[in-house]
């Protein structure tokens, strides 16, 4: 209400209203990265007792600008059925999906089944995961996920939450990766990115996953489930990091209750886009054509030079 007001006082002085009109122009700031510079100083901050109904249409208006800056937004995961997705998302704890895909195609090509991974010598699966990290601990999961899957689901991996959750490794966030891309069936992944990102634009203050997920779900409608998860996690991958967020490179400005955290010059801030918005491959090793067809790169494989 205060900057109307003093907007209004300085009508008469015609430079200063020139100047307030070309802050708040770009909403189009969603495309290139120097357009989103105009609007770096008039990052409208969003009181923490806005109403529900103005969170809501806030919430949805930022995964609407999402959604045009990764059209392409995919699972960084290379998989090409439900098995194989559920194994790289239980392996990708405490890694970067990357890891995991330049880790799996070994895996799946000696064991390419729940069988034949719930048979496998624990050893020579440790040898394979070794590059993930908490390869041992990975070893038992996965194995233990194959003999469950083998044993409870005749070798299928389920399509329901309450049956993937009674899965060795397998948590609601791991669940709703594969319901949502591998089934279709919506689900909200809350994984360190969207707990991020989604107090950070104030949308709860809950720090439990499963709370943050009950309130991020009632501000949307459940058919924006999985590609809003999809918006946010690309959106903390490449823009919005944890230590520096690129804030002078980024689209939702007039949206973000924290811009100002992070780096506001825009040609500074251009400099800490990562994958294909600061040019660099992404992690998938076979991405989708579209994600190609944007710009963007394919991972090397492991052991390749860069």
């Amino acid at each position: 209400m205060e900057k109307r007001t003093s907007a209004k006082k300085a009508a008469p002085v015609r430079k200063a209203a020139a100047v307030k009109k070309a802050t708040v122009a770009p909403k189009k700031a969603a495309a290139p990265v120097k357009k989103a510079s105009a609007t770096k100083t008039v990052a409208v901050k969003s009181p923490r007792d806005e109403s529900r109904t103005a969170l809501v249409r806030r919430a949805r208006r930022i995964n609407r600008e999402l959604a045009e800056v990764f059209p392409y937004a995919h699972p960084e995961l290379d998989f090409e059925n439900p098995f194989q997705l559920i194994v790289a998302t239980v392996l990708s704890a405490q890694t970067t999906d990357l890891r995991v895909n330049q880790t799996t195609p070994a895996l799946f090509a000696r064991y390419p089944t729940p069988e034949d991974l719930a048979a496998a010598n624990p050893e020579e699966v440790e040898g394979i995961l070794r590059p993930t990290g908490f390869f041992r601990a990975k070893t038992k999961s996965v194995i233990g996920l194959s003999k469950a899957l083998v044993e409870n689901f005749g070798g299928e991996v389920p399509g329901r939450l309450e049956d993937l959750v009674t899965l060795p490794g397998v948590g609601r966030k791991t669940a709703f990766v594969v319901l949502g891309n591998a089934f279709g069936r919506p689900g909200v992944t809350v994984d360190t990115h969207f707990m991020r990102l989604v107090r950070r634009w104030q949308w709860t203050d809950e720090t439990d996953p499963d709370k943050i997920e009950a309130a991020v779900t009632a501000l949307f409608p459940k058919s924006d489930w999985t590609d809003l998860s999809h918006h946010v996690i690309w959106h903390g991958r490449r823009i919005c990091h944890a230590r520096k967020p690129a804030c002078g490179a980024c689209p939702i400005t007039p949206l973000c209750p924290a811009y100002g955290e992070g780096e506001t010059d825009p040609e500074k801030a251009k400099k800490l886009l990562k994958y294909e918005k600061g040019g660099f491959p992404g992690q998938r090793l076979n991405p989708p054509q579209a994600y190609l067809d944007a710009g963007g790169k394919a991972a090397p494989p492991l052991g390749a030079t860069e």
